[in-house]
This record gives structure tokens, C-alpha cells and sequence, in this order.
């Protein structure tokens, strides 16, 4: 009976510890496996951009003789050359310029048009919305002649302001999608409350709805920013080389490599590529913690 007594219990406490270590670890191997698979990718991701910025520092034998090699030494010659003789310095301000235009508009008319999609109910609703989604369908290559056609009739073409509208057209679909579902998770109470008090449906969203979407609002803007700062192939089609003082970074960068020939300038390419991902590192570091919270946020509610 005593040796009953005492093995109890203990058996009791190994289990309740094994229930309590699952409950702290409820994947078990898959958790362990995803974690190895999230270092992995990390590793792929962050390699490539280590080595682009090491690059920018060493010589172009440097790069062609060890690459996994570390530079030499840890002069600015090339940063200085990509920013002047290349002019990516004015390549920069031109695209920070655009994208802050074509953001602004993206987010003005994609949140106003996402809110009357997923709020109001009225003919036609649906197939507005579709037509909005179908546009996510669409490849960017397949219109480029047109594109470029439509822009010229226009009198925009190598323009800014026909870049900007471009950017804007082609930035609406992703952002109408997911704001009209953001849209749609907010409480109506909130909007009928508001209405009841006098309110217009204007100032309904401007000052009561699109706070209370703030977090969506933000994730949207990043991507939209991450999007067009990126984009090559219709800058490329509407600024053409007869107005490289309006180019935007991705033509900069291309041409450092295209232009030289055989004696390209590997190491200022290099530093013209770290110019270009290190304002969206330090975009996307800042507001990290936003853009999950809209994710989240829309997935939760």
C-alpha cells in the first residue's frame, strides 16, 4: 500500500508535465520543422542582399576572383559614382516623387471605392467589384502596346504625370480588393450612429470610417509603395531615352550595366542596387508592426 501511495501521485506529475510540455509546444516536430524552413529562407533572402552590399565595395577583380570574399577595403568610390556620374541621386527623387503622387491617388480612390463596394448594396455592385478583382488577372507585358498608345493620344507620354496615372491604374484592382474586405469586418453601428448625428456619408468616411481602417489603410500604402518602387517594364515604356533626366531608379540602375558594355561598372551597379532596397528596408522595418496588424487585424474581426 505505501509503495502504491508514492508511485501515484508521481505518475500523476509525469503526466500532467507531459500534458503541460504539448500544450507549450503544440506543433512538436512540424513547429521544429517550420522553424528550420523560416531560417532557410531567411538565409536565401537576406544572402543575396549581404553580398550585393558587400559587393559595392570591393573591385571589379575582386568580384570576378573570390565572391564569397570580403572586400579589401571599405571605400565609397563607387557609392559616389553611382550618385553622380550616374546619376541615380536624380533618378531617386524622381521616383520618390512618383510613387508618393501615385500613392497618394491609389489610396484615395481605392479606399473610396472599396467603401461604397463593400457598404452600400446597389445595381451593379457586384459586377463593378468583379471587374475591379479582374484586373489582378491581367498581366502587365499583355498591355503594353496599348499602353503605350493610350498615353501618347494622351499627350502624357514621357511624362511623369502619365506614369503617376498608370501606377494609379494598375495599383486599384489589389487595393479595392483588399479594403472591401477590410471594409466590410468594421461595425455598422458605428456608420449608423454617425449618420443618425448628422453626418454625411462624405464625412461618415473621412472622419469616422477610414480612422477606425487605419491599420488596413497602412498595409495597403506599404504594398502599393513596395509595388511601384520596384516596377521596371512600364517606366521603361513610357519615359524613353530621350528624357533621361525624368528616369526613374530601375531605368538607373539597368542602364549602368547596359550602357558601359565590356567595362561595366560592376562595383557602382552594385552600390546603384543597395541605393535602391535600402529606403524600402528601412519602409518596411519601420512599419513592420502595422502591416501585420492590418493583416491580422482584417483576418480577426
Amino acid at each position: 500500500m505505501a509503495a502504491g501511495t508514492v508511485t501515484k501521485p508521481s505518475s500523476r506529475t509525469a503526466a500532467s508535465h507531459a500534458r503541460a510540455r504539448r500544450r507549450r509546444n503544440p506543433l512538436g516536430v512540424f513547429g521544429a520543422l517550420s522553424h528550420i524552413a523560416l531560417a532557410i529562407w531567411a538565409i536565401l533572402i537576406i544572402g543575396p542582399i549581404l553580398w550585393t552590399f558587400l559587393a559595392s565595395f570591393k573591385t571589379n577583380t575582386e568580384i570576378f576572383g573570390d565572391a564569397l570574399a570580403l572586400p579589401a577595403s571599405y571605400g565609397w568610390d563607387a557609392w559616389g559614382r553611382a550618385w553622380e556620374k550616374a546619376h541615380i541621386g536624380q533618378y531617386m527623387l524622381n521616383t520618390v516623387f512618383v510613387v508618393a503622387c501615385s500613392t497618394a491617388g491609389t489610396m484615395l480612390l481605392g479606399s473610396m471605392a472599396a467603401y461604397v463596394l463593400a457598404r452600400y448594396s446597389f445595381p451593379g455592385n457586384r459586377a463593378i467589384y468583379f471587374l475591379f478583382v479582374s484586373g489582378m488577372t491581367f498581366p502587365v507585358f499583355l498591355a503594353l502596346v496599348p499602353l503605350f498608345f493610350v498615353v501618347k493620344n494622351l499627350g502624357l507620354i514621357d511624362t511623369h504625370l502619365g506614369v503617376i496615372l498608370v501606377y494609379i491604374a494598375y495599383s486599384l484592382p489589389f487595393t479595392v480588393f483588399f479594403l472591401s474586405a477590410f471594409f466590410k469586418t468594421l461595425p455598422t453601428s458605428v456608420a449608423e450612429a454617425a449618420m443618425m448625428d448628422g453626418c454625411s456619408h462624405t464625412r461618415t468616411f473621412f472622419q469616422i470610417m477610414m480612422p477606425m481602417a487605419k491599420p488596413g489603410l497602412i498595409s495597403i500604402t506599404i504594398f502599393n509603395i513596395l509595388g511601384q518602387w520596384n516596377q521596371y517594364l512600364l517606366p521603361i515604356v513610357l519615359l524613353s531615352g530621350n528624357v533621361e533626366d525624368k528616369w526613374l531608379i530601375t531605368q538607373g540602375v539597368a542602364n549602368i550595366s547596359t550602357s558601359a558594355g565590356y567595362e561595366a561598372d560592376w562595383p557602382g551597379l552594385f552600390a546603384a542596387l543597395s541605393m535602391a532596397i535600402i529606403p524600402v528596408m528601412i519602409i518596411y522595418i519601420v512599419f513592420q508592426r502595422q502591416i501585420q496588424s492590418g493583416l491580422t487585424t482584417g483576418a480577426v474581426k
